[in-house]
């Protein structure tokens, strides 16, 4: 892979909205990070290819950002509660059914064993319970968004 095509995917991923993209080939392995205006990019080459072993490789300059500082009073808050996550991969849904009404809404006391959303995956509706008691405090994700393994998705006050 010349210079020049990497050049033009990093402004072709960079126009298409995408966080991250990762590209392997047999000699090269290219991550582009995007976001708010910053790319990153780490291109690994573990065997340079006979037309490129003589051309000298030009970098481009890489920027890279710098992560943002977690709000420690929302942490420390977000802490005396526990969470109930993601048992897998799937949709989330709040209510059984588009006519039915929601499992559970922020101020309601939940039991473990009650249901609290379900979660589709390849066409399965899995009812999801709660493994703690408590009241629900936060419903962390919006309804029939995709979620994935171990994600949080209510918190609950045990107390």
């Amino acid at each position: 892979m010349e210079l020049k095509d990497i050049q033009n995917l990093i402004k072709f991923v960079a126009r298409s909205g995408a966080n991250e993209v990762k590209l392997e080939m047999e000699d090269i392995k290219i991550t582009i990070k995007t976001g708010e205006g910053k790319t990153e990019t780490t291109i690994l080459q573990h065997a340079a290819p006979l037309s490129m072993a003589t051309a000298p490789i030009a970098q481009a300059p890489v920027e890279v950002a710098a992560p943002a500082a977690p709000a420690p009073a929302a942490a420390d808050e977000d802490s005396k509660y526990l969470t109930i996550t993601s048992p897998m991969i799937g949709t989330f849904y709040r209510k059984p059914s588009p006519d039915k009404p929601l499992f559970v809404e922020v101020g309601d006391t939940v039991q473990a064993d009650s249901v609290v959303c379900v979660i589709e995956a390849m066409k399965l509706f899995n009812e999801i319970e709660s493994e703690v008691s408590g009241k629900i405090v936060k419903i962390l994700v919006e309804d029939s968004t995709p979620v994935e393994f171990g994600q949080p998705l209510f918190l609950v006050d045990p107390s």
